[in-house]
């Protein structure tokens, strides 16, 4: 399993549009609208590194509104107990 965290900057007022959208993206499992820096915090998973790849190139830096992304791939990760 490939995970990764999407760190989005939206257009001015549109943060609550790319939430939404994001809620019916294939492998975005977690969402987030955040304040700071970032507008919108989304986790994703996927079968694999490529899949993963595709989830965020195709389907995600496609939602309209969005002004840019840092993906981050989580190397290793602990739930807390």
């Amino acid at each position: 399993m490939a995970t990764a965290l999407v760190l989005i900057n939206t257009e001015v007022g549109c943060e609550e549009d790319v939430f939404e959208e994001l809620g019916r993206a294939e492998g975005v499992v977690e969402a987030y609208i955040v304040y700071g820096v970032y507008d919108v915090v989304a986790k994703i998973e996927a079968p694999d590194m490529e899949a993963l790849k595709d989830i965020v190139s195709k389907k995600i830096r496609r939602i309209p509104k969005i002004r840019s992304t840092i993906t981050l791939i989580v190397v290793e990760g602990k739930s807390p107990q």
